[in-house]
């Protein structure tokens, strides 16, 4: 009856208008007919109680707990009555008039977040079940709901903490989780199958992060279950009225990669459900990707069931990161083990809650095999540009920047192109990635080389500000040419690039050269720079001034000692402020270096060479009681000090005027009688008695302070 009055219905108020097609106009009609009365729907005959239940309760500002309640039971009871007797016809346009799927995402909302009382969270997601049979009715609204649904349960209390947990009613609530998750896939259209898996994972994924088990575990476990989905996708039976099912091989997931990446992250949380629960869905992933493998072959597969399961039985027994990413694979598209490598580059960051350790051996796997891995260079190299400026830990950063040389001399065409086009001028993260790639002399030469082919005739966003600023550019000229010493230093003398004032600039030059001065070939050539290796110390930047020092030291140790010999002496005078230096790697190098000058003075300059030594004694010997371990390491042990200490008296008595007041410098101890640590003015106490003992018992020693300089 209610159909033939809906047909007359549908009969006597047609009035489309021109535009309208027959379908638009039905559906018109139909919506007219069904905003006026409800008990048309062909359905209503068979369930008028849930439907009047559900059109009173959108009416309603009452929505007590036994409301709702009847209120979802009544969705559910209605779509199952029309999808079982083939009544569905209306029921898309019934829940748009009412808002069906609105109202069950503001009972979601509204539900609280700290208890599970009530199964309001299970009725709603069963009624969201039922609607998803019939086509269109949940369109468009998935997300939200599916958002409201893991929202609220995910971030409940573990289940320990929240007070009178009914255990059923947690077990059925996530079990109405996983069927309607199920039936929303199965549900859908072939064509629109990977799409919504692909939206579920996405959303999942994003909870995979959180610093809360219990998130983390709920989460893992719906993955669990659409990945068996997946795995068995092909096999089960979907919309009956679907001409065929998705292959395999059609079954194309986007974010397969990401979903690897991140599963095999979460295997490092081996004390919770959550590890267990990720091996079990990277292993149905793998039998997924097996046979999606396999059935694109041409050859029998007869072996097929036995050998995927042959694989899993493998990684279950060894369910490491590194074992898993290798058995997987051969299986995986290219893009897809990109998004992997992107996952554990993210993992890095010091944000992230997955282990570091774990992610770093991933990365020595991926490098160990550049062909297989770092396919999509510029994808890579973007995520890293964004990534390491995120990452303090130096293990961690050098993982990445280490990922990034193995890309370098794989691909530098594609390295210096990408890192060029996604820096912007002046941009940190990126000057580290250059100076790391210089930092490998067969990676700096392919690098440098690139970057002459492709910013000769650029103006560089990165390393020119000015027309005129082509550091790089120069260096690169300098480096990539052949060039005998006469037209090196020529060459050199006309760009005169370590007149560079920018810090970072200079810092990534430097870093260059010191790479490149590792052959000795080179390093002989650059004598010419020597000079302007020396005006770098006056610049006052401390990360330019230590790799100064060590390009300094390697081009004077290629050079004959007669020629090295007046440059030692100037160079000795420049490190005299630097041995004293609060930065202890500075300190170091400085003291190596000017431990190395002194031996090199020949001839007339060994005089010059003395009497830079004698200024630099004082910062020496308080350096012996240096914390840091190299830096006093330099200097001769305490024993020496002591002598030291009580030899220097004899120069009170000296000749010259600029002796004794050196001396007195040194022993003039009581200015700290007064520090606040009280094992410093001990110190001063004890030195001051051993002075004046000293003073009075102590002969003119036999080698004295200027024949200790002279050594």
């Amino acid at each position: 009856m209610a159909e033939k009055l809906l047909r007359v219905a549908l009969k006597e108020d047609r009035a489309p208008q021109e535009s309208s097609s027959p379908v638009e106009s039905h559906e018109l009609c139909l919506a007219q007919q069904l905003e006026m009365d409800a008990s048309l729907l062909p359905v209503y005959h068979l369930e008028p109680e849930h439907v009047d239940v559900i059109r009173a309760f959108v009416s309603s500002p009452e929505k007590d707990e036994e409301r709702k309640l009847k209120f979802l039971t009544s969705i559910a009871v209605l779509f199952r009555a029309a999808k079982y007797n083939s009544l569905c016809q209306g029921l898309d346009l019934f829940c748009q008039r009412y808002k069906l799927a609105e109202n069950i995402k503001v009972l979601l909302e509204e539900e609280p977040r700290d208890q599970l009382h009530t199964a309001v969270w299970r009725s709603a997601m069963f009624a969201m079940t039922e609607m998803s049979f019939v086509e269109a009715v949940l369109e468009g609204k998935e997300i939200g709901l599916l958002q409201a649904c893991f929202s609220g349960i995910f971030l409940l209390p573990p289940k320990e903490e929240m007070q009178d947990l009914k255990p059923f009613l947690y077990f059925t609530t996530m079990k109405g989780m996983d069927t309607m998750l199920v039936a929303l896939v199965l549900n859908s259209p072939t064509s629109r199958v990977n799409e919504k898996m692909q939206s579920i994972f996405q959303m999942l994924l994003t909870f995979t992060t959180s610093e809360r088990a219990s998130v983390r575990e709920r989460a893992v476990g719906r993955m669990r279950v659409l990945s068996f989905l997946l795995a068995n996708y092909s096999s089960l039976k979907a919309d009956p009225n679907e001409e065929r099912h998705a292959s395999r091989a059609e079954m194309q997931m986007p974010i397969i990669g990401q979903l690897l990446g991140h599963l095999l992250l979460l295997l490092s949380f081996k004390e919770e459900e959550t590890g267990h629960l990720a091996l079990d869905a990277l292993c149905l992933l793998f039998q997924f990707k097996y046979q999606q493998h396999c059935a694109t072959l041409t050859e029998e597969n007869t072996q097929l069931q036995g050998d995927w399961e042959t694989e899993t039985t493998s990684l279950r027994t060894s369910p490491s990161a590194t074992h898993i990413i290798e058995s997987f694979a051969e299986y995986l598209q290219p893009s897809e083990r990109s998004d992997i490598v992107r996952v554990f580059i993210e993992a890095m960051t010091d944000s992230s809650t997955f282990d570091k350790e774990a992610a770093r051996n991933v990365l020595d796997v991926v490098r160990g095999n550049p062909d297989l891995w770092l396919v999509d260079v510029p994808k890579i190299t973007s995520c890293i540009h964004k990534t390491l400026g995120c990452i303090k830990s130096v293990p961690a950063r050098q993982s990445v920047e280490s990922l990034m040389v193995s890309m370098a001399d794989k691909c530098p065409q594609e390295v210096v192109t990408t890192l060029l086009q996604v820096a912007p001028g002046g941009d940190s993260t990126a000057l580290a990635l250059w100076e790391a790639m210089f930092s490998v002399p067969q990676t700096v030469r392919n690098i440098l080389k690139e970057l002459l082919s492709q910013l000769w005739d650029l103006k560089s966003r990165l390393f020119c500000t000015h027309l005129e600023d082509y550091c790089l550019v120069r260096l690169a000229m300098l480096a990539s040419r052949d060039l005998g010493d006469r037209a090196f230093a020529a060459t050199y003398l006309d760009f005169r690039f370590l007149k560079e004032e920018r810090p970072a600039m200079l810092s990534l030059v430097l870093r260059a050269i010191m790479t490149l001065s590792e052959r000795d070939e080179m390093a002989r050539k650059m004598k010419v720079i020597l000079p302007d290796l020396m005006r770098v110390l006056l610049f006052g930047y401390k990360a330019a001034t230590t790799k100064a020092l060590l390009v300094f030291r390697t081009i004077m140790a290629q050079l004959e000692r007669r020629e090295a010999s007046h440059i030692a002496v100037q160079m000795a005078e420049f490190l005299l402020p630097l041995l004293d230096d609060e930065l202890s790697q500075l300190r170091e190098s400085s003291i190596s270096l000017f431990r190395d000058l002194m031996m090199m003075a020949v001839g007339n300059d060994k005089r010059e060479m003395k009497n830079v030594v004698r200024l630099g004694l004082l910062p020496l010997f308080f350096r012996l009681s240096d914390q840091t371990q190299s830096v006093a390491k330099l200097k001769q042990d305490r024993r020496r000090a002591q002598e030291f200490l009580i030899q220097s008296l004899s120069y009170l008595k000296d000749a010259q005027a600029s002796l004794r007041e050196a001396a007195v410098r040194f022993i003039a101890l009581q200015t700290l009688a007064e520090d606040r640590e009280p094992s410093i003015r001990s110190l001063v106490a004890q030195t001051v008695i051993i002075i004046l003992s000293s003073s009075r018992e102590q002969p003119r020693p036999r080698w004295t302070l200027r024949a200790l300089c002279c050594r």
